[in-house]
């Protein structure tokens, strides 16, 4: 029986400003969500760019919060690989390998970009500068499911991405070995259709 992937992920809501942070989200409608959820601070423009978080600037990881830095910084984490404005959910997809997807919306003055008081609402793809890398073909997470991912069935039909090397979640039951646009054209074999997304947006998956 079909399955549907589900909406899974990490999510940040800071103080004063809507940021949120997601880790395995895959563009689904809010009733397939139904993931785990851990609280984190806000990210903090800090001014080493035109644009807070642009194509190829960098964001360190700590223990409190998520803040831009110098790529060259020893607390550089995490390189943004695509940004977009407006929410996720409405733009373009992050690249299959981004590993995780900052949500920025944020009022800070002193990092304005153009003089109007806000850092305009958008999110940046960022991808992992060392290993583990979640959003590989395999990997386990990130914010979208590509070929090479593994499954894992929950109740009520849907699944979960998982390791397919057995560390992740839960044992990984089913893989995605082809992207088609449509059901029709998945191989025989196939056993499960997984939403993926973009220009091929259905996931043929066959039993492990």
């Amino acid at each position: 029986m079909p399955m549907r992937v589900r909406d899974w992920g990490v999510r940040a809501v800071g103080a004063l400003a809507g940021v949120v942070l997601l880790a395995g989200c895959r563009q689904a409608p809010p009733d397939a969500a139904d993931g785990t959820a851990a609280v984190a601070s806000p990210v903090r423009p800090t001014g080493y760019g035109a644009v807070f978080l642009d194509v190829g600037e960098c964001s360190s990881f700590g223990r409190t919060s998520f803040t831009e830095v110098s790529c060259a910084s020893e607390r550089a984490a995490a390189r943004v690989t695509a940004r977009h404005d407006g929410t996720a959910r409405d733009g373009p997809l992050c690249p299959p390998t981004t590993d995780f997807v900052l949500h920025i919306s944020e009022q800070w003055p002193a990092a304005d970009e153009d003089g109007d008081g806000m850092v305009p609402r958008g999110y940046a793809c960022m991808r992992h500068l060392q290993p583990p890398h979640p959003g590989d073909p395999g990997g386990g997470g990130g914010p979208r499911t590509v070929v090479g991912d593994c499954v894992y069935a929950l109740d009520g039909g849907r699944v979960r991405e998982t390791a397919c090397d057995g560390n992740g979640p839960g044992e990984p039951e089913f893989k995605v070995t082809k992207a088609v646009d449509a059901r029709s054209k998945c191989p025989a074999s196939t056993a499960l259709y997984v939403r993926l997304g973009g220009a091929a947006p259905v996931g043929c998956a066959v039993p492990l």
